[in-house]
Parts: C-alpha cells; structure tokens; sequence
C-alpha cells in the first residue's frame, strides 16, 4: 500500500503526475481527435468532399496529405512547448530535467496528438459524421486514458498494452529521454489505422 500511495517528490515527478501526466496530453487528445474529424467527415458533410474529389486527386491522396498536414501541425503545436519549457526551467527549479528529456516527452506528445488524429480521420474515413467523429474519439481517449492509470491497480497490467498513453508515458521520457520503442509503436499505429481507413475510403460510396 505504501508504494501505491507514495508520490514521486522530483520535478520529473512533479510533471509526470500533472502537467504531462493530465493537461497536455488532455489538449493534444483534444487537438487531434478535432482536427482529424474536419480531414474528411466535415467536409463530407459541407459538399466540399465532392469538389476536392472531383478534380484529379486519388481519395488515398486526400486522406494521405490531410494527415500529413495534421502531423504538421501537432509537431509545430506541440514542439512550441519545448523552448517554453527551457524557459522556464531554471526559474521554476526544473534542472534536473535535461533539455534533451524535455524534447523526448514533447515527441511522444506530438505522436499521441497524431493517434489520435488518424483515429478520428478514420472514424470519419469510414462514413462517421463529424458529430459521431467527436463523440467517439472523445469516448476512446477517455477509455484509453482510464485504462492505462488504473490498469496496475485492477491487477491487469496487460490492458496498459492497448493505451496509446502508455506508450506516450509509460517510459518516463523526462527521467530516461528518448524512448524510440514507444515512439515507434505510436507512429506506426498512426499509419496503420490512415492505412486502414483509406481501404474503407476507396470503397465507400459517397453519393
């Protein structure tokens, strides 16, 4: 009981169980779960779909350059927070974190916010209105994060396996930097799931 209830008193710590642990990877579930529901399911619902299709470019293409410019995006977002934090660091008493471990769990927040953008641009893929797209995204961040807290707790430390923020947390970047292994397997669900969806895209019927 001891261990369960003793608190980390390091500024790793410290950001682990709240700014990194809860606000930010909240904001890049947030960010990715709305700019992936606008990729297609908004624009399917506003009739620009059919215009964009109507000129010579491939639904694989769309779907492609739509989540390439949503990766864009989460790594310019999410990389500011990078240089903010050095920043602040000496001030806020945070130099025990390196530089280098700042940037390593700024990159596993950029490569959750993309998760959860190729989720929502597949649920959208997939004929999902941009109403649905919200709701379920929302429901799934919800589950994923519920399951990788409280997962060791209900003795099924195997249900962490299937949260992307695990793999997003899981290694503690800001006390071990760089975690390819978990980078990898969040970059790499990312693809499949767009690859996934644009199968179920080209297959739809838009009409």
């Amino acid at each position: 009981m001891r261990e369960a209830l003793h608190i980390d008193a390091t500024a790793a710590g410290y950001l682990h169980a709240g700014v990194f642990g809860v606000i930010l990877p909240l904001l890049a579930t947030v960010y990715g779960v709305v700019v992936g529901s606008r990729a297609i399911a908004t624009e399917e619902e506003s009739g620009q779909l059919d215009l964009l299709l109507a000129h010579p470019l491939t639904r694989a293409r769309l779907a492609w350059q739509r989540f390439a410019a949503l990766a864009a995006g989460a790594a310019v977002v999410f990389l500011l927070v990078w240089p903010a934090l050095l920043a602040i660091r000496d001030s806020a008493q945070l130099t025990s974190i390196t530089p280098t471990e700042f940037l390593a769990q700024c990159l596993n927040l950029a490569l959750l916010a993309i998760t959860f953008g190729a989720l929502a641009l597949g649920i959208g893929a997939a004929g999902g209105r941009r109403a649905v797209v919200l709701a379920t995204g929302a429901a799934i961040g919800v589950l994923a994060y519920t399951a990788n807290t409280f997962a060791a707790q209900l003795g099924a430390d195997w249900i962490a396996y299937l949260s992307p923020f695990h793999y997003y947390i899981g290694g503690e970047p800001l006390k071990n930097g760089f975690q390819w292994a978990d980078a990898t397997v969040l970059a790499a669900g990312a693809a499949v799931i767009v690859s996934a969806s644009i199968l179920r895209f080209n297959r739809r019927d838009l009409g």
